[in-house]
């Protein structure tokens, strides 16, 4: 690892300790990189799964709009330790929620997503396939991680005091698309002295996050779901190309990119390289690269 790197981020190529706990420095960030979407985040003294997918390499429906997974999780479940929550972006594509990350979403603690999504996964709880508390959230709704009335003790106990999250709007894809592709969000993380967190979720409209950036403020750390997603149906992107996640990196004023979404499935059409290329160049106010370097299944500190 060059020393530019080193200045930006510390990586130990191996999941996070389970035995460790966040809470000794509540001001710092990790994440472990899983693949596509997935992400596990060491924020406000909670671990937080990003958009579950664990499934081996499988092909989703069939004909040409089919979503195919090349690639299995560079991690395992069981590689994860302890888990508070899951945020989830949307639940009815595949390659942001799978099966295998659906059974693992609904036994965790709690799980955070879009009303519709909520409905659906709460019932498949009521049904014995898992014992989550599932809530729904509007775009602009909250919910405070550290209420134990609200999220239950298991999360609330290892929540900083204040931590919140709040649903943010995503485009996934063209406006004309919405009803077809169905509802998306965002996530915004806030707590006093922990770095603000953006996580984008399937969204491909640079305007919607300089609507956010205006409406919330800068940002220490973007999760951006790039790849620029395409199939045949709809001819268009989306997820965010490479280009427009470096636009929505400077609309927000991060001081850290963590890029997702751009590796493991067969409908992404830019990869991790694309990413690195229009990033090239880009520092960081805290200093070094503004895309964090995140090898797979690698823990990574960011340096914010």
């Amino acid at each position: 690892m060059s020393a530019e790197h080193a200045s930006a981020e510390s990586v130990v190529a191996a999941a996070s300790d389970p035995t460790a706990d966040p809470r000794t420095d509540p001001a710092s960030l990790a994440v472990t990189v899983i693949g596509g979407p997935t992400a596990l985040l060491e924020w406000a003294g909670l671990r937080i799964l990003l958009d579950p997918t664990f499934d081996p390499p499988t092909v989703y429906g069939a004909g040409e709009n089919d979503l195919t997974k090349t690639e299995g999780p560079a991690l395992a479940p069981a590689d994860l330790g302890r888990v508070d929550l899951a945020l989830v972006s949307h639940h009815h594509h595949e390659d942001n929620l799978d099966s295998a990350g659906r059974a693992l979403a609904l036994s965790l603690p709690l799980v955070i997503t879009t009303p519709a999504a909520a409905s659906a996964l709460a019932a498949l709880c009521e049904a014995g396939q898992g014992t989550a508390t599932v809530i729904g959230l509007d775009e602009g709704e909250g919910v405070d991680l550290d209420l134990a009335a609200m999220v239950g003790p298991a999360v609330a106990d290892h929540a900083a005091h204040g931590a919140r999250v709040t649903a943010l709007p995503a485009q996934h894809g063209p406006p004309e698309a919405a009803e077809r592709l169905g509802p998306v969000c965002g996530f915004l993380l806030q707590a006093p002295g922990a770095p603000t967190v953006y996580v984008s979720g399937d969204n491909a409209s640079v305007e919607v996050v300089r609507a956010i950036a205006a409406r919330h403020g800068a940002v220490d750390a973007a999760v951006l779901f790039a790849g620029a997603a395409r199939i045949p149906a709809i001819d268009a992107t989306l997820t965010l190309t490479a280009a427009d996640a470096r636009a929505a990196a400077l609309a927000l004023g991060a001081r850290r990119v963590v890029g997702l979404h751009v590796d493991q499935w067969a409908h992404f059409s830019e990869g991790r390289d694309a990413l690195e290329r229009e990033f090239a160049g880009l520092e960081s106010p805290a200093g070094g690269p503004l895309l964090a370097r995140t090898p797979l299944g690698a823990r990574t500190e960011l340096a914010l």
